[in-house]
């Protein structure tokens, strides 16, 4: 596999966040604390998650 891939993990709760906030998650496709989703390594996923950095952990999936 040519593209690479990255995991991303929620990690803290959408209470108390903004809408922006809410909706970037939700655009990772992450609903729950500890739930884990892999997505392509491509500037558009990378830029929705430095906006909630502080929210999900990143790892390079294999």
């Amino acid at each position: 596999m040519a593209d690479k891939q990255i995991k991303v993990t929620l990690v803290r709760g959408l209470v108390n966040r903004t809408p922006n906030q809410r909706v970037n998650v939700k655009q990772l496709g992450l609903h729950k604390i500890g739930q884990s989703v892999i997505v392509p390594d491509d500037p558009v996923h990378r830029g929705i998650i430095q906006k909630v950095r502080h929210m999900v952990t990143v790892e390079e999936a294999n």
